[in-house]
Formats: C-alpha cells, structure tokens, sequence
C-alpha cells in the first residue's frame, strides 16, 4: 500500500501509519535492510510486526544469484521475532500449468516444515490468477489446497479471490483452520469477474467504498480460526488518506 510514500521517506510515513490508528503492519521485501528497518520503525512507533512478506526465490530458485539463502531468512525472522513469513507472488514461468503448481506445492511444503521447526508459519498470498481454469477446468489455488500440507498456510487476500470470480467468504469457510491471515482491500463496484487480464489502478477502492462485504468476512474469519488481517490498496493516488479511510470503517463494522 505504501511502496510510494516509504521510498520517499520511511520514518514519517511509518509514524502517519502509527498516528491513523494502526496496532500492526506486515512489511515486504523481507529480508533486505529496508524490510528490516521497517520492522524496527513499526515497533518503535507502538505498532506490532508479527509477518512480512519474502523473497520467494529463495524457495522456488534458491540457486539463483543474488537470492538469499532460506536458512538466513529464517534466522533473521526468528531473531526479530516474526512468527509468519509470507510467500507474496508467482512468476508466470512457475505457474504455466498445473504440474508448475504441483512443483511449487512441494517446495513450499519443504520450506514449511523448516519454518516450523524455527516456530515460524509459511503461508502463500494469492492473486487472480491461482483460479484460473487451466487442465481439465482445474485452478491453481485448486493445487495448493489439496497439496498444501497441514504446515503450510493460506493468506488470503479477499480482493484478489473476488476478482478470481470467487466468494471469499466461501473460500475462508472451505480453509477453515487453514488460514492464518487476510488481506482486507476492496474492489470498485461494477468490476466484471472473473477478471484475469491486466488490473487498473482505479480498480482498487478503499473498504467500505467498493463491492467486497466486509462484514461477513469479518465474522467467518473469526470463526475460522484467522489470526491476523491487514488492511492492504495496492493502487491509491493518496495512499495515507486510503489507509485511515478503509480503517475507519473497518471500525464501524
């Protein structure tokens, strides 16, 4: 949500997060030096940072270069007291059919068991494209829940499942115990799904302005055993203004 903004000054942006009312955040880009000063910030100005987005490649492809190793990563959150770390995305070449899913099930799996023994929850952020039919009208998010092992999680991101063409209430009821955290953000009214093509930036609405019903999606989650959630507008042309807009009515709720 706040790519912008933190690039240009991260202190001051971090405290407008703390003085709109906030208790947590979920940095990304972890574990470079910026996502390690976020965490910190976060913290020094009252807010909990219990997850944060990572480098998926040091899952998928931990040999290429650059990438850091998974061991690492997993050290440095359990020495800044993270107890979730979050794969965020899926290159298209890792997701080009059903066996490129299959393949990354088992990776995750892998890994989840490694988080584990650290006392750390993995878990996979979706997008739109996981519910894409592909082989015989399977998705890819279809995939991960019959392959995700009971150590690998689901965070769940309402938008992106909306757009999907599917109901997130639906979906959070059919995981139940399965995901540990939401990502809260809307989606302009009147948006066709499913829609899996290309994504404006005005599709993004702040809650309570566009066509996702927070309200039962609210209450499966507490009955479904969710831990955190996270108000999240990958798109704004004011990005603090949107924050303290969708939390504001979050709270009404």
């Amino acid at each position: 949500t706040l790519r912008k903004p933190i690039s240009v000054d991260l202190p001051s942006t971090i405290k407008e997060v703390a003085k709109a009312g906030y208790k947590q955040v979920e940095p990304y880009g972890f574990p470079s030096p910026q996502a390690v000063t976020m965490i910190k910030r976060a913290r020094e100005n009252g807010m909990q940072v219990h997850s944060s987005h990572f480098d998926w490649n040091a899952v998928l492809h931990p040999k290429r270069k650059g990438v850091p190793s998974f061991k690492k990563i997993l050290e440095l959150a359990k020495e800044l007291e993270l107890s979730h770390l979050v794969v965020p995305y899926l290159a298209e070449t890792d997701r080009g059919n059903i066996d490129g899913y299959k393949k990354v099930a088992e990776l995750l799996n892998q890994a989840a068991e490694k988080a584990a023994d650290a006392k750390i929850q993995l878990a996979y952020h979706n997008h739109a494209f996981e519910f894409q039919p592909m082989e015989d009208g399977k998705t890819g998010y279809d995939v991960f829940i019959e392959n995700f092992s009971t150590k690998m999680a689901f965070e769940l991101d309402v938008f992106w499942v909306k757009l999907g063409g599917v109901d997130p209430v639906t979906m959070i009821k059919k995981l139940k115990g399965r995901v540990s955290q939401l990502h809260l953000k809307d989606l302009k009214k009147n948006t066709k799904v499913p829609h899996f093509g290309k994504v404006t930036p005005d599709t993004f609405d702040e809650i309570g302005d566009g066509m996702i019903k927070m309200e039962p999606i609210m209450k499966v989650a507490q009955q479904s055993g969710v831990v955190h959630c996270h108000v999240e507008q990958d798109q704004s042309p004011a990005p603090l203004k949107s924050i303290r807009k969708s939390l504001n009515y979050l709270k009404s709720v």
